[in-house]
């Protein structure tokens, strides 16, 4: 199965993108990062407590300003939310093309953004089965607000 969400963002694609990529920037938005470049490409590693070990993922896909995936290569105790995680690729895809979220907001009276474009997360191959599902996802949901927040707040 594949989590999916949609977010419109009065930001343009190379600010949504460097936060998406700078492992600085990620600790602004989600969680401090340390990376590791390894011979199977960069890690991304977060320590969000011993009861969930060490979050790896590994950077896939990287096309500036338009696309970035991560593939959670960490295992995790079968108590942890991450447990769900292992062997899942998160996606993020910027587009300037009109969505059904970037209609909802232009049609508010008053909206007027010249710099909005659209995230479209994707985690795929998360087992529908997990208990975490309904917990990962609104956790999502909560990082992508958070993201939102740090790119329309950012200096251009």
């Amino acid at each position: 199965m594949k989590v999916h969400h949609q977010l419109a963002i009065e930001a343009p694609p190379r600010l949504i993108y460097k936060a998406l990529t700078d492992p600085e920037l990620i600790g602004e938005w989600w969680d401090r990062q340390t990376v590791q470049h390894t011979p199977n490409g960069v890690i991304l590693e977060h320590d969000p407590g011993p009861e969930h070990g060490v979050v790896q993922m590994r950077v896939v896909v990287d096309v500036r300003d338009q696309w970035v995936e991560w593939e959670c290569i960490s295992r995790h105790p079968p108590s942890s939310p991450a447990s769900a995680w292992t062997g899942t690729h998160f996606i993020f895809e910027i587009t300037e093309a009109e969505t059904p979220a970037t209609r909802v907001l232009r049609a508010y009276p008053g909206f007027d953004s010249t710099r909005l474009c659209t995230l479209n997360f994707f985690q795929t191959d998360y087992d529908e089965r997990s208990e975490f599902l309904g917990f990962n996802n609104f956790a999502w949901a909560h990082v992508l607000q958070q993201l939102k927040r740090f790119c329309e707040d950012a200096p251009n």
